[in-house]
């Protein structure tokens, strides 16, 4: 669906008010605007959320596709607003803790959100629903990396050198990788800088997204890279030999998280829309086309699956800093592009 601007949405909840009036059109929850990444993950939404668990609940969904910065930033435009454009928005970890520190999201009402009790509680916060999570690892081409890698160290190995990639928009969790491996971690990344430039002396090649990553390792341009769990399961599938190392230095954890804003126009309707995200259709569904593990605990996967993407709830974690790492995102990106990639 194309974007929504408020004076067509406007339009739109002012007809949506008109047919609630006429007999039998009534809606009992009227309409929900899910502000989200488009592609696969709303079309994986429309199919097993919208098509599946909503079919039958009168709610209307609508799509409003954007990058997350686009997603953050209309948010905050409109905080101070009596009703925002979003009813619900999908972001990272990161990004609802960066919503909510700002005020602009809602906390949780489990009542009005069922499936929230089944949650694993490492992965619960007051203001955001986990709608899939999976872990930080190093991907590798099992014919030319030998032995396997066992730590984010081994990336620097100079019989790699020129082979080894990384990705710009990960520079957060690139960063603080090199920082796990010289001193640092997850609340002081500082480290990671010296041990990039290393990197960078090695001819570490640099690519712009993670599709472009997946051709380097399809190639044989790159040997190894840092890189979501889930990712190795959609490339392995796609026939890219990869296997997975998880690093010594533990295991990080990458969170699509889901909040309210507070001026949301329609919030019992997102709260039905969050609760049916959790419902264990959709989240067994993510879990077989994406390779993500499903936040909720009662969902059963196949053991042969669940063997490669989901964790035990007494896993050791890499727990994020996500006060520190929204002081210190600017200064990272910028060193990022001004010293690094350079």
């Amino acid at each position: 669906m194309p974007n929504i601007t408020r004076r067509a949405f406007g339009a739109l909840s002012a007809s949506a008010l008109l047919s609630s009036a006429l007999p039998g059109l009534a809606q009992t929850r009227g309409r929900v605007i899910v502000g989200t990444w488009g592609g696969d993950y709303q079309s994986l939404q429309q199919a097993n959320i919208v098509d599946t668990v909503l079919k039958d609940s009168g709610l209307q969904v609508v799509f409003d596709p954007a990058a997350e910065t686009v997603r953050k930033s209309k948010i905050l435009a409109e905080r101070r607003l009596p009703r925002g454009t979003m009813d619900v928005a999908c972001l990272t970890r990161q990004g609802t803790y960066e919503m909510y520190a700002n005020g602009a999201l809602e906390e949780l009402d489990e009542t009005k959100i069922p499936n929230l009790a089944k949650v694993h509680p490492f992965l619960r916060t007051k203001y955001s629903v986990p709608h899939m999570y999976t872990g930080r690892v190093i991907l590798y081409n099992p014919k030319e990396v030998h032995p396997a890698p066992s730590s984010y160290a081994d990336l620097w190995d100079p019989k790699y050198a020129g082979r080894v990639g990384v990705i710009d928009i990960q520079y957060q969790n690139t960063i603080e990788s090199a920082a796990m491996i010289a001193g640092g971690g997850p609340s002081n990344v500082e480290p990671g800088k010296e041990k990039l430039l290393e990197l960078k002396k090695q001819g570490v090649k640099i690519y712009p997204t993670n599709e472009a990553m997946a051709q380097a390792l399809k190639s044989g341009e790159v040997v190894m890279c840092i890189m979501w769990n889930a990712r190795g399961f959609m490339w392995k599938n796609a026939g890219i030999d990869v296997d997975v190392a998880i690093p010594k230095e533990g295991l990080a954890l990458y969170i699509s998280d889901v909040g309210v804003p507070k001026n949301a126009p329609n919030k019992e309707a997102a709260f039905a829309y969050l609760n049916a995200m959790l419902d264990e259709r959709p989240q067994a569904a993510f879990a077989e086309k994406m390779g993500y593990a499903p936040p909720n605990s009662t969902v059963t996967l196949d053991p042969a699956l669940a063997a490669v993407i989901d964790y035990k709830p007494d896993q050791q974690f890499v727990q994020p800093d996500l006060e520190y790492m929204a002081k210190v995102d600017a200064s990272l990106q910028s060193w990022w592009e001004k010293d690094f990639k350079s």
